[in-house]
């Protein structure tokens, strides 16, 4: 009866995790490319009373065993990371990545991050720099007497200065790419960190090396889908309810043995 127990509170420790990480979600559906997270469930040990293949005699054995389970954990939260929606602002500082990629950005640590949100601003000292104010690289420098700005698919960032007539390149931006970005920690902030598990990043232009293309004026969305997520809450609050009548009907069990034996 005490193992029951211990199997339902399992159960119900994994969906408060899992209704965790659905409430993670919706609060993030205009979050500027976020992406979604999913909880992963895995059984605990089992505890073997008989094992399968078990001689039962000198010519027979036993076809299936005797083993019971201890629960279940959630083992990760994995990233899914799917293209969202591109959204048009018209801001020309804004630019969605189409395709596989992330900007990098230098941290005030020195360390580098990575990021979807290509919400960008000029600094005072006119710099390209996040929401945040962390530089993006390679650092992007206007000049003084900026009066428009044009971002290329490819990466390539030129700028109208008063008094000239011709467009001044004034540097490209790079996408950062990952054999399994899914390994990437998130930090907050629309920040990813490299990881041993995400691998190196390996740098490019856009558009080359199976990264994706720059859309200047043009945000990307969350990918996060608001009916996949309610219906996930339905299924986690109904799956917890169930692990709750288990340990309710165990406790009336144990109740009706205490008055009755």
């Amino acid at each position: 009866m005490t193992q029951a127990l211990w199997i339902a509170k399992t159960g119900l420790d994994a969906q408060q995790t899992r209704m965790a990480v659905i409430s993670n979600n919706l609060a993030n559906t205009n979050t500027t490319g976020f992406k979604r997270d999913r909880a992963e469930f895995q059984d605990l040990l089992y505890q073997t009373l008989r094992q399968p293949g078990g001689a039962t005699s000198e010519q027979t054995q036993l076809p299936t065993g005797l083993s019971t389970g201890t629960g279940v954990r959630v083992a990760a939260t994995a990233k899914e990371f799917s293209q969202g929606s591109l959204s048009v602002t018209g801001g020309a500082l804004d630019v969605g990545i189409d395709g596989r990629g992330f900007f990098e950005v230098l941290m005030p640590d020195g360390s580098t991050a990575y990021t979807r949100d290509g919400n960008f601003k000029r600094s005072p000292q006119g710099e390209l720099v996040t929401s945040s104010g962390y530089p993006v690289q390679p650092g992007i420098q206007f000049p003084e007497g900026t009066q428009s700005v044009t971002i290329g698919a490819d990466g390539t960032v030129s700028v109208k200065v008063q008094g000239q007539a011709e467009d001044v390149q004034v540097g490209a931006l790079t996408l950062a790419d990952f054999v399994n970005p899914q390994g990437l920690q998130a930090i907050g902030g629309n920040l990813f960190v490299e990881t041993g598990a995400s691998g190196p990043a390996q740098t490019g232009a856009p558009g080359t090396n199976g990264v994706g293309q720059l859309a200047q004026g043009q945000l990307e969305g969350s990918n996060v889908n608001t009916v996949e997520e309610l219906v996930s809450m339905i299924e986690t609050q109904r799956a917890y309810e169930t692990n709750a009548k288990a340990i309710s009907t165990v406790d009336s069990m144990l109740g009706f043995l205490n008055n009755n034996l």
